[in-house]
Order: structure tokens, then sequence, then C-alpha cells
């Protein structure tokens, strides 16, 4: 008996939907792409619970008929293309033939149609039982998806919580807002607005539903062309920043795509305006000849190839960077009320006073410069035990003896390159990361500090943080974890947050600018890891207070810096692995100059 056989055409069906339907999102997806290629001027989708009991997508389109309304969950059946050759020229979003068969297939459908002349409805479950009947003639479509995964419990098992399959979706609707302007897109889940655009085509308005008015002001019109790429659209100014990729959104000839070696052009477009890991607000279409481009390269069709690579990242580096080049990229400054004004001035003052005082009462006796380790340690050491208790990054208990360094003591002997500490001891000489140091340093007396200490800190002037809309739904789900370690934030209006106290490790001086970057770290998407966020935390926290490559550190700093690496858990690397020390052994520095030769 033969042992291959054709699968059942059920079968086939969910095959096919674990490469088209991996969450609610990607139902989203296809709707909408079919409804903006049947030309529609309105798309409105309707969610249950994210998506997860129901979704429903209705547009103004043109319809379908009978015939086409059944035909359309048969299997690779499609208008989009007729011959090999219409495969090379795709214009239109959808064209395999593959998103409703495979909807279909793994939940309950409902189809309501109709060309203005006839109306159709079709229902369907898990890629059975077919049923039509007559519908009422206004014109368009409505797909109505309940129950995803029902038949396929393992899917439905590994979906995403509501929050995050919420924040899939409105990505993806704000992007597609983007793309289409002249389309007006409403987004509902569980009676609530999420986002809704009014479609008259104005792109700057669509970037102001999305992200607020603080970041629409500070978007710069682009445009661009050669012989091959026309593009156009808006980018940030460099201190408009998110901590992801997410926020630069690139269209082909409106398609929302992602491409790796597109990004990291655009970003790299920025390198001498950013710090590593922040990211500006893009928003590019690249319109192009669809003979150039491949997007039937992976079922998503999210993915893209270009044959001329080279000429669009040409066009994008000339364009991006002429125009950072002729704006001034100067921050604007937020002018308070007098009496907001004098009260900071004179708390800056006390703080610098207190500043001042702590600074005499520590402050070490100059070194020697003659080079004698023995007789330094014996004149020093009673002395460091003293004052070890006031700079280590961690407290000691009263009963407690001076905790065993990790390295022997050493002496600075100055900083190159503004970055690098030289220092020396009996074993040998010693370069020094001076930021690397410093955020070992600081990140270990934050996560001391965030176990032990309750103290939090009022903010005389609140923090307010607009975000996107799939930003806020990932925040309120996540904010709890920030008010467990004493900050004080609110929902403020729509898709804004306050930020009106913080916990005491947070420096004053740095903190608009912490406060930022841990935001932007809880509303990354994805498997959410609370010890990875904590560690996060911790780490971006002490990033931002410590000292930096290229800033000028007193003999004093270099000094502590030395010090307090010692008594680190890890002394060797800073909290993202990079190294803090390099060793030069006695023995190398004289093999290098020739005075070892075995």
């Amino acid at each position: 008996m033969s042992k291959i056989h054709v699968m059942d055409e059920v079968l086939a069906n969910k095959i096919a939907a674990g490469e088209v339907v991996e969450k609610c999102m990607n139902v989203v997806k296809e709707l909408v792409e079919n409804s903006i290629d049947a030309e529609s001027t309105e798309i409105s989708i309707k969610l249950i619970d994210s998506g997860v009991k129901e979704i429903e997508v209705s547009d103004n389109g043109i319809g379908m008929d009978p015939e086409d309304a059944k035909m359309a969950f048969e299997r690779h059946a499609t208008s989009k293309l007729r011959n090999l050759d219409d495969l090379f020229y795709i214009e239109s979003l959808g064209f395999r033939g593959e998103a409703l068969p495979s909807i279909a297939s793994v939940s309950n459908v409902r189809l309501k149609t109709s060309n203005g002349e006839v109306g159709t409805e079709i229902t369907i479950s898990g890629g059975k039982d077919l049923k039509e009947k007559r519908s009422d003639l206004q014109k368009g479509t409505t797909i109505t998806v309940k129950e995803l995964f029902y038949n396929t419990p393992v899917r439905l098992k590994y979906l995403k919580n509501p929050y995050v399959e919420l924040a899939y979706i409105t990505e993806y609707i704000n992007k597609m807002a983007l793309s289409y302007p002249h389309i007006k897109f409403t987004l509902i889940n569980n009676d609530k607005v999420i986002l809704k655009t009014d479609g008259n085509g104005d792109l700057l308005k669509v970037i102001y539903e999305i992200y607020g008015v603080d970041i629409t002001k500070k978007m710069i019109p682009i445009e661009g062309e050669n012989d091959d790429y026309y593009i156009h659209g808006y980018i940030s100014y460099p201190e408009v920043t998110k901590g992801n990729r997410n926020s630069i959104t690139t269209l082909v000839n409106g398609r929302v795509i992602k491409n790796n070696e597109l990004n990291k052009c655009i970003v790299d477009c920025y390198h001498t305006y950013l710090h590593k890991g922040r990211y500006p607000v893009i928003i590019l279409n690249i319109d192009v000849d669809p003979i150039l481009v491949d997007i039937n390269i992976h079922p998503t069709k999210m993915d893209i190839k270009f044959s001329k690579m080279d000429t669009l990242k040409d066009l994008l580096i000339k364009s991006i960077t002429e125009k950072l080049e002729e704006i001034t990229l100067i921050p604007e400054v937020t002018v308070r009320d007098s009496y907001s004004v004098s009260e900071v001035r004179r708390q800056i003052t006390s703080h610098d006073e207190e500043k001042e005082e702590i600074k005499d009462d520590t402050k070490y006796e100059e070194m020697k410069l003659d080079f004698d380790v023995q007789e330094e340690k014996k004149k020093y050491e009673k002395e460091e035990k003293e004052k070890l208790k006031e700079s280590l990054p961690f407290e000691l208990e009263e009963e407690e003896e001076v905790v065993e360094p990790k390295i022997k003591k050493m002496i600075p002997r100055g900083v190159v390159l503004l970055t690098y500490i030289v220092a020396e001891n009996e074993d040998g000489m010693y370069l020094i990361d001076q930021h690397a140091a410093a955020e070992r340093i600081n990140y270990e007396k934050i996560l001391k500090q965030m176990k032990e200490e309750k103290t939090v800190v009022d903010l005389l002037i609140p923090i307010k943080i607009e975000l996107r809309p799939d930003e806020f739904i990932l925040a309120k789900d996540r904010l709890s974890i920030l008010t467990d370690y004493g900050f004080d934030i609110d929902e403020f209006g729509f898709n804004t947050i306050i930020v009106r106290s913080h916990p005491s490790w947070i420096p004053d001086e740095k903190s608009d600018d912490i406060i930022r970057r841990l935001i932007d770290l809880i509303i990354e998407k994805g498997e959410f890891n609370l010890d990875q966020f904590i560690w996060r935390m911790a780490a971006t926290t002490a990033c931002r207070m410590s000292v930096m490559a290229g800033d000028y550190i007193s003999q004093e700093d270099q000094e502590w810096i030395l010090e307090n690496i010692r008594y680190c858990d890890n002394p060797f690397t800073c909290p993202h692995g990079r190294p803090t020390i390099i060793t030069y052994t006695r023995y190398e520095l004289e093999r290098l100059f020739k005075r070892q030769l075995d």
C-alpha cells in the first residue's frame, strides 16, 4: 500500500495557518490589507479581549459578488495574480491567496459583503461547513473572526497576554495609518477607541494622533529621489529618541516592511547625534518600481529584497544627513513660572553647599609621587579603613572587619584620552576605563539600595511622558513594577503618564533622563522578564549617573574610582559585560622592552 498521499485540504490549511497566522495581529494584518486592496476609504477594526475572542474588520470597499465570496475561502484563490509575470510586478498588498482559508481553518468566520448590487453572507467553522445566504446591500465587506485557535489548543496556549496582543495590533494599525493617511482608520478594543484618524491625507496629523503634540512639533519633512527611488516622509530631531527601533516605520509602495539593513542605514545617519541604544522616530515612504523589489520571500510579506540596495542607501544617507546638518540642533527649554525657577535655584545652591562640605570632610591626603608601595600602604591603611564605610557602594556592619578587596591597591598616575586611568602597584600597570569602572560601582550600589531603601524623592516639577497607543497599553500593564520600587506614576490624560516622585537612588540632576529611559525599557514588546528588567533598570541608572568617556576627572575622582572598584563583587566588567580593567604585569612590561628575554 502506498505510504504517500495528498493531505486533506483542511489539514493543509491548518499547516499554512502556522506560517500566516501566529498571533491576533496577523489576522488583523491580513484582513486590513484585503480592505486596502479593495479600495476602501474607511476601515474599522473592533476587538473583544484584544482579538482573542473576536476580531471584526469592516470597510467600505468595492465588495464581492456571491461567487467571489465563496471562492475567497479556497486555498490559493486570488484576484491579484493571473500568471507568472504578475509575480514580478506586484502592486497589491495581498497576492498569495492563503490568508482567508488559513484564518478560517483555525477559527469561526463570518463574511458579509456587497458590491452594491447583491449582498452575501458566508459562515465557515474550522475550515468546514461553509454556509451561504443573502445579506443587506451596504457596499463593502465585514469579516468577523471568533474564537481564534479554538481547534488548535497548542497555538492558543502560546498567545501572549491580552495587553501584549493588543500592543502588537495597535503598533501595526499605527503603521498602516501612517502608510495610508487618506484612509480613515478606527481601532476599538472592548468598546474603547484606541486610535481614530480622519483620513484627510495629512501625514503630519496622523503622526500627531499617534505620537502626541510634543513629538509632532519636532518632526522634519524629508524628500529625495534618484533614478530608481523616491523617498518622502518625516524624521525627528535628534533630541527626540526612543529606546528601541519600533518607532522606525519604513514603507515600500505602501507596504509596511521590516528590513534590518535598511533600518541600520537610517540609524547610522544619526550616529554622531544619538547615544548608543537610542533611536529616532522615522516615518519613511519609499516609492519604487515593483520590478526592483521582491516581496515573495516570506508568508507574512513583512520582509523584502531590493535589487539596487546600494543606490537606495546612498539616497537615504544623502537626504537624512543633509537635512540634519541644515537644522539647528538645540533642544527647546521649558520656561517655568518665577516661583518654580527661584525654588529650583535655592535647592541647587543648598545642594552645592552640602556637596562642598562633604568634599572637604572626605578629602584624601595628597599621595607621594615616589613609588614605594609598602610605605604608602602602611601610611594610609588606618585612614582608609575609617573612610571606607562612606565610599564603598554598600554598607558595612559596625562589627565587621573591612572586606578583603578583589584587587590590590592601585595608585593613579594620570588619564589618557580623557577615558583611561593609568595606575600601578607592585605587580604592574593597569588601564582602567573610567566610565565602565564607575558604572560597575554605581550599579552594585543601586542594587543594594533597591533591596533595602524605600526613601522616595518628590519631583518639584512632575515629568509628563506622551506615549504611542501601543506603548501606553504596555505601560499600564507594567507600571506596578515601578511603583513597587518607589515611583509615583499615574495615567494623565490620553496616552500619557505622569511621574511625581522617584526612589532616592536616582540622582536628582539625572532624574528626567533616567526615568524616560526606564519607561522605554518597560514598554518593550516581547516576553517580559522581571529579573532581566531589574538588572536593566539598575544598569541604565548606573550608566546615566556615571562619569562618561571624554569627561575630565580630577586626581581625587581617580582615587575614588580605583578604591571603590577594588571592593565590588565583580570589579572586572561593567554591568553590560565590557572590561573595566586591563593589566600589564611587571613581567609583561619587561618582555615588551626586551628586559626579559626568556
